[in-house]
């Protein structure tokens, strides 16, 4: 689920850059959200909830 957030928030930021077009920085802030919680998880490791 997180991959998949990142992967779409990637996407959608080098769209941004590539058509100049950024909805204010709001892109930027996400991907930079997104990033800090994947690197906060990796750091922390998986832990399974059953």
């Amino acid at each position: 689920m997180l991959w998949t957030i990142f992967v779409i928030l990637l996407a959608l930021w080098l769209l941004a850059v590539l058509t100049s077009y950024t909805l204010g920085g709001f892109i930027h802030i996400l991907l930079i959200v997104a990033v800090a919680v994947l690197v906060i998880r990796l750091i922390q490791g998986r832990r399974r909830v059953v």
